[in-house]
């Protein structure tokens, strides 16, 4: 690749991350700035447009005053970019900014065999920051060349905490909330309910924005990739789980559903909507491996702003959306996140566990006016609880608190937005 183009693409990204407004310091950074110290490769995986490259700015920002290289592959100007031409960059950034031994890298699974750079600079002592949005390519190229020398951070859209300050509420330092601030954070939380937390989205209120960003999952990132001639299929599946977020499915189910011939084109789709960090799919618990395995799966989004533009009814789907937004933040902080179906069918929405032995049940309801829904969701608990030998559990709803005790067991009910400030 010509120098000369490099040079073009290194200061105009240059001059662009000095306009990028740094006002909302993700949750993260602590992390990040820990990792800055570390000799290791810090890798911030996420769906596009959550705010990777911004954290990196503030990483640059707090940590590196001396500045970095940085660049990202996302330009179309870099799409013939190959492993090759990094010695030419690394030619370019000597030129331009004299010898630095840290590197900023964006959206770097663009550019194929790039772990082979990373690696022989890390041996000289150089130090690199790396952002993705396909979690399968990432730890893939990791595993092959960076084992043990990287550390990974998982980025998603703006948390609820993350939104207050985006929209400059500020949270009272005892923690007491007063009559006023309390319906403020509601009047927020239903707005963060139905839009989510994409931070370009939430900028400029364009729905088309994220539209962008399923139609560049879908083409540029699963279609061009993966070589996918038959993009109708993909494009339907992808309509159906967002369309569907919190339900159960099979595979074998959608192969018929979606007219294809194979069971295993579907599960390489799904895989890839996934790796994407479009989708998440949840497993039913059990202490069987073989039994995870063959359950039906459940589907959640990333943001259910994004699940709206694409699919999904808000005003249809309001437990759903409030089901979406606990299992985000779960995912924020549980690796093992299941749904649980006690031994006469019952079915718990939510299931972590953390070690061994540290289990907590978790279900979500709009409310629990209705008597026959306060019930179903009250047994399932009771039964989920019996079976796992556990003393208390959570109801999540959107605005009822109280504590429901049975048989010497301690059903916590609170409203969703209060859980989010605590977790």
């Amino acid at each position: 690749m010509q120098k000369s183009i490099l040079k073009e693409v290194i200061l105009e990204q240059e001059q662009d991350r000095r306009n990028i407004e740094l006002r909302i310091p993700r949750t993260v950074l602590g992390t990040a700035l820990k990792y800055a110290s570390l000799p290791h490769a810090v890798v911030v995986s996420g769906i596009r447009r959550c705010g990777k490259s911004t954290l990196l700015c503030q990483v640059l920002n707090q940590y590196y005053k001396a500045g970095v290289y940085s660049l990202n592959f996302e330009d179309e100007r870099l799409i013939d970019f190959t492993a090759e031409d990094f010695n030419g960059l690394y030619e370019v950034f000597l030129e331009l900014y004299g010898e630095k031994k840290v590197f900023f890298f964006d959206e770097i699974q663009n550019v194929p065999r790039w772990e082979v750079f990373v690696n022989r600079m890390q041996i000289k002592g150089c130090k690199f920051f790396l952002t993705g949005s396909n979690a399968s390519l990432l730890s893939r190229e990791l595993g092959t060349r960076l084992t043990g020398r990287n550390v990974n951070i998982e980025l998603f859209p703006f948390s609820f905490v993350e939104f207050l300050t985006f929209k400059g509420f500020q949270l009272p330092s005892n923690g007491t909330l007063l009559t006023v601030e309390r319906a403020a954070i509601k009047k927020h939380f239903a707005e963060y309910l139905r839009h989510g937390g994409m931070p370009e989205y939430l900028r400029y209120q364009e729905p088309d924005l994220l539209k962008r960003v399923y139609e560049d999952i879908l083409y540029r990132d699963i279609v061009a990739r993966y070589g996918i001639k038959q993009v109708k299929p993909l494009r339907e599946l992808g309509l159906y789980l967002l369309s569907n977020v919190g339900t159960t499915f099979s595979y074998n189910n959608l192969t018929k559903m979606l007219d294809v011939r194979s069971m295993n084109t579907i599960k390489s789709y799904a895989d890839f909507l996934e790796n994407s960090y479009l989708i998440f799919l949840v497993r039913k618990f059990s202490y069987s491996l073989k039994e995870q395995l063959a359950s039906l799966k459940k589907v959640y989004c990333v943001d259910n702003g994004l699940a709206e533009s694409v699919a999904f009814q808000f005003s249809k789907n309001k437990g759903k959306f409030l089901e979406n937004l606990v299992f985000l933040e779960l995912r924020r902080k549980f690796a093992e996140i299941y749904y649980y179906k006690t031994a006469n069918g019952l079915e718990v929405d939510f299931l972590t566990k953390s070690g061994r032995k540290d289990i907590t049940l978790i279900q979500v309801a709009d409310n629990l006016d209705n008597e026959k829904t306060r019930q179903r969701e009250v047994n399932a608990l009771l039964k989920a609880m019996d079976e796992l030998k556990l003393k208390t559990s959570f109801i999540l709803t959107e605005d009822t608190q109280e504590d429901i005790s049975q048989d010497g067991k301690v059903i916590v009910v609170k409203p969703i937005y209060k859980w989010l400030l605590e977790a």
